[in-house]
């Protein structure tokens, strides 16, 4: 096994890591968003890639260049990825503080690069997307989740928003009428750019706060970091479990 991790808003370094190396990747789409780093956590090899970058200029959601960071990691072996997110609820029982593995999403982004298929291969190249997150890999992480004793919600419906700015109350109840549960900013294009590459992709997701409208309490950017504090351990005590579990 050869893990990628992309870690996002909360996780931009992960716990009791052991560096090993770090890989400056040149790719066809540009520079990733950091060199990637080759760890050992719980006794196996990691590749860990903070999507928003490492330096003291955080690259926006709308701005990471996911085609890079997803080639430069396929250069590098990696043959499984996970992938953490940080979200609004929509769903009221998905409250802040829980890890949610998401079963499906809905893809509201826009302008940006989506495919590496830039028609040069001279046929088209329709890739098939109808279960984003692969199903054997969602069920490892569930198994772990469920060893490590974290509190997790087992399926959602992850909805991908534009970003940078937080959504509208209207925009929030037209989501809830699309079926999401969840709203993020970087889940697309990364998934269905692991899905043409063919790496096995999944994503946890770390809930920080009610979405716009549903919460008498106005989104406090403060609030929101200390329950990722909170969710990162969650986080790094699951993936410790599923890296154990692994082969």
């Amino acid at each position: 096994m050869s893990l990628g991790l992309i870690g996002g808003t909360g996780l931009s370094s992960l716990s009791g890591l052991q560096v090993m190396a770090s890989h400056a990747i040149a790719t066809p789409y540009g520079a990733p968003s950091m060199a990637i780093e080759e760890g050992v956590l719980a006794g196996k090899k990691i590749f860990f890639l903070h999507r928003h970058g490492g330096g003291g200029q955080p690259v926006p959601p709308h701005r990471v260049n996911y085609r890079a960071n997803l080639w430069a990691l396929n250069e590098l072996g990696v043959d499984r990825i996970l992938a953490a997110n940080a979200v609004g609820a929509v769903t009221p029982s998905m409250t802040a503080g829980k890890l949610v593995i998401p079963h499906q999403l809905i893809d509201y982004t826009w302008g940006r690069e989506h495919s590496f298929d830039d028609g040069s291969s001279g046929s088209l190249q329709h890739v098939d997307f109808t279960h984003p997150y692969d199903s054997a890999l969602r069920d490892e992480v569930l198994r772990a989740a469920g060893a490590a004793k974290v509190p997790h919600v087992d399926a959602a419906v992850l909805g991908v928003v534009q970003g940078p700015r937080l959504e509208t109350a209207a925009e929030v109840t037209r989501f809830a009428r699309d079926g999401c549960d969840l709203l993020g900013m970087t889940g697309m294009p990364e998934a269905s750019l692991a899905r043409e590459l063919g790496i096995p992709y999944a994503a946890i997701c770390m809930v920080v706060n009610a979405a716009a409208g549903l919460s008498d309490t106005p989104i406090a950017m403060d609030a929101i970091r200390e329950t990722l504090l909170k969710e990162t351990a969650l986080f790094t005590a699951l993936l410790t479990v599923f890296l154990e579990q692994s082969s």
